[in-house]
């Protein structure tokens, strides 16, 4: 594929919002994701303390 600007390369032939957007979307995604699994493993380290020392105190 030959394109004869920028603008023509972004327009993607009248595809571009769809393109682009997708990839928007998606690299959103991509980092957002470790943060969310980062805070989802340091509230479950967090339980997993609780519940030791909910145990450890029942003895």
């Amino acid at each position: 594929m030959y394109w004869s600007s920028a603008a023509e390369f972004f327009a993607m032939g009248g595809y571009g919002l769809y393109v682009w957007g997708s990839f928007g979307v998606t690299a959103a995604l991509m980092l957002v994701e470790p943060v969310l699994a980062a805070r989802r493993h340091r509230k479950a380290l967090q339980a997993a303390a609780v519940a030791q020392d909910w145990k450890e105190a029942a003895r």
